[in-house]
């Protein structure tokens, strides 16, 4: 989470070799850490699958010749269900993600399609793609992690099974690729590639996240400190499932949303926002 920023910000701008595995620190100062990296001038490799993948497919590439980026999405325990459906679901239903096994926070955020929304905001750092040209679709089976489009019209997917020693393996031993104990994937094992649109009138955090990205300044920082409040409120049974995206959006409506100038300016943003975000939480 936001936590993980100063650790990563000191990294980038004493120019050490960083295998980024904390989005958060791209989603709430971007371009403070993309200057820290360019003064320091080591390399940023990402861990997430999504961004590795992204990655591989984008090196050597020029930005010339890349038409957009697609980010895949589980589509989380939830697929395919109503915002009526969701309003009883329970802390321990979001908590069964269908292809990942990870800590309380991630797979909410799954659930949610927020995680998604960081991803989306990490990848217009990482890669310096505007929002436009970045898209999410709904692949439940997690095998293809992300795909390149590019301006002739052909494409470059990444694929694999769903391991993240795979995009771990791949940072730490960058520019080699060691040997990990994932077997190659079998496609002739009757494997099938199938993708849908997200919902965003059921799962609105998506969405939001675009806008905050889009919006630039602390927004982003601000939706990252408010659904992290949320999340936990939701975890601890103290805000339904729906609300959490309530309590982004209206978090979000009430911050300034200026450019951090540096990190105490962040701090403050992420502090406010998550004042907010409790406020909104207080019975009225």
């Amino acid at each position: 989470g936001f936590a993980g920023l100063p650790a990563t910000l000191w990294a980038l701008e004493h120019g050490v070799d960083l295998a980024l595995a904390n989005k958060e620190s791209l989603v709430a100062a971007g371009e403070l850490a993309l200057a820290a990296q360019r003064r320091g001038g080591g390399l940023l490799l990402p861990v997430d699958s999504e961004h590795s993948a992204a990655f591989q497919c984008l090196e050597g590439r020029t930005p010339d010749t890349v038409d957009s980026l697609v980010l895949t999405a589980s589509g989380g325990p939830f697929r395919g269900r109503t915002r009526d459906e969701l309003h009883d679901v329970t802390p321990d239903d979001a908590l069964a993600h269908p292809t990942w096994n990870m800590g309380p926070k991630i797979p909410v955020d799954s659930a949610t399609l927020a995680n998604k929304g960081l991803e989306l905001i990490e990848a217009h750092f990482l890669f310096g793609l505007p929002y436009e040209r970045i898209d999410v679709v709904v692949h439940p089976t997690s095998v293809v992690h992300a795909l390149v489009r590019f301006r002739d019209g052909a494409a470059l997917a990444h694929l694999g099974y769903p391991d993240m020693r795979v995009p771990i393996s791949y940072a730490l031993t960058y520019p080699e690729r060691a040997a990990t104990p994932i077997p190659a994937l079998d496609l002739a094992s009757g494997l099938t590639l199938e993708f849908h649109a997200p919902d965003l009138d059921t799962f609105p955090l998506l969405a939001l996240a675009r806008e905050a990205g889009e919006r630039g300044g602390s927004y982003p920082c601000a939706f990252n400190a408010a659904n992290e409040i949320a999340v936990a409120a939701f975890l601890d049974g103290r805000l339904p499932f729906l609300g959490i995206a309530a309590v982004v959006e209206e978090t979000l409506a009430a911050v300034d949303g200026a450019p951090p100038r540096d990190l105490d300016d962040l701090v403050e943003a992420d502090a406010g926002a998550r004042a907010l975000a409790e406020r909104s939480l207080a019975p009225a």
